[in-house]
C-alpha cells in the first residue's frame, strides 16, 4: 500500500510538473494613451510553443494572479477539422500592461458562452448571405438571385453590394428575422423594437462592396457563387465568398472576399484577394445625397452621415495606414450607381479595409461627429496594434 501511495505521489508531481512547464504567460501592452477593449488578440499553436496534434480547446485564458477566466474561442482557419488560433478580448488600460496565463481546462464544463458573432448562409429567403454580432448585421445576395433577376422573375436581386441590418438589441437576430419572413407572421422591413433592414442597396456598392474604376467609370463583380462559414462564436464569425471572374473594360478580375465581424465592433473586416489590377475602389452609398460626405486620407477613412426614415445613420470604411491612394464622390443619373469611393493600393494581390455602420435608434452614435471620432479611434488602433508576448 505504501509503494502504491509512492508510486501515486510520483505520478501525480511528474503531471503537475509536465503541466507547469506547458503554462504560457501571454503578455499585452497597450502602445496608445487611451483604454482598449473589444479587440481580439489571436495565439496559434507555433506561437504558444504546441504540438500540431495538441487541442487547443484543451486551453483557457486566465488573468495573471487572479481565478478570473476570459471568454475564448478557438478557431480552424483551413478547415481541416483542428483548430488553429486561440482567440480571447483583454481589456488593457491607457499605456497599460497585462498578464495572462494560458492554462489547461480544468474545471467542470460550464454553460457556453452566447453566439454573439453570428452567420449563416439563409436558403429560405432565396439564397442570402447575413452575418451579425451584438451590434450590427449585415447581408449579401447568392447566384439564385442574380438569376432570378437576369430572367426576370420577382424577387430576385442582382448586386455584390452589402446590406445593412439595423439593429438596436445585443442578442442575435438574423434567425429571428428571418424565421418572421419565412413563416410570414411578420417582416424584417419593419421596427418592433428591435430593428429593421430600411436601407436600400439596388446596384450600390451598399456599404463595402468593391469596384474597379477605369477611365471615369466604376465595372463590379455580380452576386457571389459561393460561400465557406469558417466559424461562429462568442468572439468572432468569419467566412469567404466566392465570386464569378468579372470583367472591367478587358481586365478579367478575380475576386475572393474573406470577411470577419468580432464582438463589440461596429466594422466587419474585409479581406479581399483580387487578380487582375493593381487598384482597387470600395464604396459607400450615397442613397438620395441628401447627407454628408467625409474623407480623410491622412487618419484613412471615409463616411457618409445622411437622414433615414424618422432617424439617421452614419455609414463608413477604414483602411490600414498608406493604403488608401484617393477618394471621390461619384454621381451619377441613376442614384444606385452614386457612391462615395475610396481608391486602395493592391499588394500582394490583396486589399483590407474595415466598414460598416452607426445608427442613431442604436444609441451610441448620436451625432455625425460622434460616428467619425469612432472611425478616427478605429484607425488609430489598427495602425497601432495591442502588442502581444508569450513567454
Amino acid at each position: 500500500m505504501k509503494l502504491t501511495n509512492s508510486i501515486l505521489a510520483l505520478m501525480l508531481t511528474t503531471t503537475l510538473l509536465s503541466f507547469s512547464q506547458k503554462k504560457k504567460i501571454v503578455t499585452i501592452s497597450n502602445p496608445l494613451n487611451t483604454d482598449r477593449e473589444f479587440e481580439t488578440v489571436e495565439l496559434s499553436k507555433t506561437s504558444l510553443g504546441l504540438k500540431s496534434s495538441d487541442k487547443l480547446e484543451k486551453y483557457s485564458v486566465k488573468e495573471l494572479g487572479t481565478s478570473s477566466f476570459l471568454i475564448s474561442q478557438c478557431v480552424d482557419e483551413n478547415g481541416d477539422g483542428i483548430s488553429d488560433l486561440l482567440l480571447f478580448q483583454p481589456k488593457i488600460k491607457a499605456l497599460g500592461t497585462n498578464k495572462y496565463e494560458i492554462v489547461i481546462n480544468t474545471a467542470t464544463k460550464t454553460k457556453s458562452p452566447i453566439v454573439f458573432c453570428y452567420s449563416r448562409f439563409v436558403p429560405e429567403r432565396i439564397d442570402d448571405y447575413a452575418w451579425e454580432n451584438n451590434k450590427v448585421a449585415f447581408r449579401t445576395y447568392g447566384p439564385v438571385a442574380q438569376k432570378m433577376t437576369e430572367d426576370k422573375v420577382k424577387g430576385g436581386t442582382l448586386t455584390s453590394g452589402i446590406d445593412a441590418w439595423l439593429k438596436r438589441v445585443e442578442y442575435p437576430v438574423i434567425n429571428k428575422w428571418y424565421e418572421k419572413y419565412t413563416n410570414g407572421t411578420g417582416t424584417y422591413h419593419k421596427d418592433t423594437g428591435e430593428g429593421l433592414d430600411n436601407f436600400h442597396v439596388g446596384d450600390s456598392r451598399g456599404i463595402g462592396g468593391v469596384a474597379v474604376k477605369i477611365d471615369t467609370a466604376y465595372y463590379y463583380s455580380k452576386n457571389f457563387i459561393s460561400w465557406k462559414t469558417i466559424t461562429t462564436g462568442p468572439i468572432r464569425t468569419s467566412f469567404t465568398l466566392t465570386y464569378a471572374d468579372w470583367n472591367a473594360v478587358g481586365n478579367k478580375i478575380k475576386e475572393l472576399k474573406h470577411i470577419s465581424l468580432d464582438y463589440g465592433s461596429f466594422l466587419s473586416k474585409f479581406e479581399i484577394e483580387v487578380f487582375g489590377v493593381n487598384t482597387l475602389s470600395t464604396g459607400i452609398t450615397l442613397h438620395n445625397n441628401d447627407g454628408k460626405t467625409e474623407s480623410n486620407l491622412n487618419e484613412g477613412w471615409i463616411d457618409y452621415w445622411q437622414p433615414i426614415d424618422d432617424s439617421e445613420l452614419g455609414t463608413g470604411i477604414v483602411f490600414p495606414k498608406n493604403t488608401m491612394i484617393s477618394a471621390e464622390k461619384y454621381m451619377n443619373s441613376n442614384k444606385d450607381l452614386c457612391n462615395l469611393y475610396a481608391t486602395l493600393k493592391v499588394v500582394n494581390n490583396k486589399v483590407i479595409y474595415y466598414t460598416g455602420f452607426g445608427w442613431k435608434k442604436q444609441g451610441e452614435f448620436l451625432t455625425k461627429e460622434a460616428w467619425e471620432n469612432y472611425l478616427t479611434n478605429y484607425a488609430i488602433k489598427i495602425n497601432n496594434p495591442l502588442l502581444v508576448k508569450i513567454k
